[in-house]
C-alpha cells in the first residue's frame, strides 16, 4: 500500500513499509533518536507544589525516593502573576494551586538537599519565567553548581497565557521581551537547560482538538522564532533548546499520530522556512501530560485507568518526558499516595510492560501513518491561514484562536450532553455509590506562615542593595538591554517577586484582555 507523503519539493509516492525512515532521522516522524527508551527510557517527571516551600520539598524528597527523574513545578495563582503573598487579593490563593515563592529564601527552601547538578527540574512558569529560573540559577550558584550542569525547562510560554489560561501580566510586545531576552541569556549561561516549553496541553485542555493543539502551539513556535531572529539570534543558536509541552488524551491511535505528525511538521518548519542547518535545531523535543480534563470526580478510582491509557499513548508516540495525573485530581491536590499509584503507572510501563524494548513499535500501521497523514494536512491548513492573519501575536488579538476554541469545546459539551460520546461514570455506567476518597489537606496556617516569612526576609535584607536594583531594572525596560542579569541582581538582593515585577509594570503597564464574542 502507498501514501503521498510530500518531500523537501514535491509530493512523492512512498511505501509504509519501506520509506519511512529511521528513528534519529530527518523529518524525525519516528522519534528524535536513533534508539530512542532503548538507549534511555524517558524522564519521569511529576508534577507538584503546594503550601509552603517547606511542605513542597518534602513532597519533591517523597518522590525522588520513590523512583521519579526530574522535578516539575508548581507555582501558586500569585507567584504566578506577580504578587506577593502579603498582596491583599492574594489571601485566599496562598500555596493553593502550587507551592507560594515570594523571595529566594523560599527557592533555597524548596531546593534543601537537593542538589541541582544531579536533578533536572521543570518549572511551569510564564509570565513570571525569568524571575523564577533567575532564582533556580541563585540557588545553584549557592550550592556551588556550574551553571553549565544545570539541566531543566522552564516554561516561559506566554503566548499560550493570552490564548488559553490567563495568567499573564505585561502587554504581549513587552512580555516577548521577555522571553527572548531568556533566549539570549541561556544561550550563553545554561547550555543545558531549555528555554521554553511552547505549550499545547493548556490549549487542548480548554477544548481544543488534537489538531488545533497542535496547529495553535507550533504557530506560536513560529512566531515565537521570528521574535528571536528579530532581536538579532541565530536560529542555530536558540532552537536546539526549544521544548514543547503536549496533552495525551484518550483516542489511542489519534494522540500517537498526534505526536508523529507535530515532530515531522517542526522538521521541516526549521530546515525549510527557518533554514536552521543543526540537526538538534529540527528536533521537535516534548513534555506530555495526561489529561487533567478526562478526570472524573465520579467513580474517581476509574481515573487511573484513564492516565494508563493516556501515558501509553505518550509512550507510543515517543515524548521525552511525562507527568501522569493521580487519580483523586478531580476532587483536590493529589496525596502523597495517589502521587506514588500515578508515579507506579510510568514505571510500569516503562519497565514491565517491553515498550522500552522497541524502537517505535506501532511504525507501519496503515491505520496510524493515515492518521498522521490528514492530521499533518489539517494542521498545515490552520498555519496557513494564520500566517494570512499575520501571525500569532495578530491571531490572539483578533481572537482566532480563541473563537475556534470555543467551538470546539461548545462542539464536545454538547455530544456528551446528548450522550454521543460516552464518559464511564457521567452519562453513562453511573453508580449511586458515595465517593470516599481522602484527599490532601492544606494546613490552615499557610497564609499566616508565609506572610511571617515573607516579613522576616524583608526585615533582614540588605534594602539598600534591593532597592538599587529594583530602580535599574525599570531603567533597563526602557532600553534595550538584556533584562536578565538585573532581575538575577534584584534576587539575590532578596527583591521580591512582586517587587520585581512592579518595577516591569511601572514601565509596561498591565494587560487587559478585550471580550471575544
Amino acid at each position: 500500500m502507498t501514501k503521498k507523503f510530500y518531500s523537501d519539493n514535491d509530493q512523492l509516492e512512498f511505501d509504509y513499509r519501506d520509506k519511512l525512515g529511521d528513528p534519529g532521522e530527518y523529518p524525525y516522524t519516528r522519534g528524535i533518536y536513533p534508539g530512542m527508551y532503548t538507549d534511555r527510557i524517558w524522564t519521569m517527571r511529576q508534577y507538584a507544589g503546594f503550601a509552603t516551600a517547606r511542605e513542597s520539598n518534602l513532597r519533591y524528597r517523597y518522590l525522588l525516593e520513590q523512583g521519579q527523574t526530574g522535578l516539575s513545578v508548581a507555582f501558586d495563582l500569585p507567584t504566578q502573576i506577580g504578587y506577593d503573598s502579603d498582596y491583599p487579593m492574594a489571601e485566599g490563593e496562598v500555596g493553593k494551586t502550587g507551592v507560594a515563592i515570594d523571595t529566594l529564601a523560599d527557592f533555597e527552601m524548596l531546593f534543601d538537599g537537593i542538589p541541582l547538578d544531579k536533578v533536572s527540574t521543570s518549572m511551569t512558569i510564564n509570565a513570571t519565567a525569568a524571575i523564577l529560573l533567575c532564582m533556580y540559577i541563585a540557588v545553584a550558584r549557592k550550592q556551588g553548581v556550574s551553571l553549565s550542569q544545570i539541566a531543566g525547562t522552564v516554561q516561559n510560554d506566554i503566548l499560550k497565557e493570552f490564548i488559553a489560561r490567563g495568567t499573564y501580566i505585561y502587554p504581549p510586545k513587552s512580555s516577548m521581551r521577555l522571553v527572548t531576552d531568556i533566549f539570549a541569556y541561556a544561550g550563553t549561561n545554561l547550555p543545558r537547560y531549555n528555554t521554553i516549553s511552547i505549550s499545547g496541553y493548556h490549549i487542548r485542555e480548554a477544548g481544543a482538538t488534537a489538531v488545533q493543539e497542535v496547529a495553535f502551539t507550533l504557530a506560536n513556535a513560529i512566531e515565537y522564532v521570528n521574535h528571536a531572529l528579530q532581536a538579532g539570534l541565530a536560529i542555530d543558536d536558540f532552537a536546539p533548546r526549544l521544548s514543547f509541552f503536549f496533552c495525551a488524551q484518550q483516542n489511542l491511535l489519534e494522540e500517537v499520530a498526534k505526536f508523529r505528525a507535530a515532530r515531522r511538521i517542526w522538521a521541516r518548519i526549521m530546515k525549510q522556512r527557518f533554514g536552521a542547518k543543526n540537526p538538534a535545531s529540527m528536533m521537535l523535543r516534548f513534555h506530555t501530560q495526561t489529561a487533567g480534563v478526562s478526570l472524573t470526580a465520579q467513580q474517581p478510582e476509574v481515573n487511573t485507568i484513564r492516565t494508563t491509557l493516556e501515558a501509553l499513548t505518550a509512550v507510543l508516540g515517543g515524548t521525552q518526558s511525562l507527568h501522569t495525573n493521580a487519580h483523586d485530581e478531580a476532587l483536590a491536590l493529589p496525596t502523597a499516595e495517589s502521587a506514588q499509584l500515578a508515579l507506579r503507572i510510568q514505571q510500569i510501563l516503562g519497565y514491565e510492560t517491553g515498550l522500552a524494548d522497541i524502537v517505535d513499535p506501532l511504525a507501519g500501521s496503515y491505520y496510524l501513518e493515515a492518521k498522521t497523514d490528514d492530521i499533518e494536512t489539517a494542521v498545515l491548513e490552520y498555519l496557513k491561514r494564520v500566517d494570512v492573519l499575520g501571525g500569532s501575536l495578530r491571531a490572539i488579538e483578533e481572537g482566532f484562536f480563541q473563537k475556534e476554541i470555543q467551538a470546539s469545546a461548545y462542539d464536545f459539551q454538547l455530544q456528551v450532553e446528548k450522550g454521543e460520546r460516552v464518559i464511564i461514570g457521567v452519562n453513562k455506567f453511573r453508580t449511586n455509590d458515595k465517593v470516599e476518597v481522602q484527599v490532601q489537606k492544606l494546613s490552615a496556617n499557610i497564609y499566616d506562615e508565609q506572610i511571617a516569612r515573607l516579613a522576616a526576609v524583608k526585615s533582614r535584607r540588605d534594602h539598600s542593595a534591593a532597592s538599587s536594583a529594583l530602580q535599574d531594572l525599570a531603567a533597563a525596560a526602557n532600553s534595550n538591554d538584556n533584562l536578565m542579569p538585573i532581575i538575577l541582581r534584584s534576587v539575590e538582593s532578596y527583591a521580591t517577586v512582586g517587587e520585581i515585577s512592579d518595577a516591569l509594570r511601572s514601565v509596561w503597564g498591565e494587560y487587559r484582555e478585550s471580550v471575544v464574542l
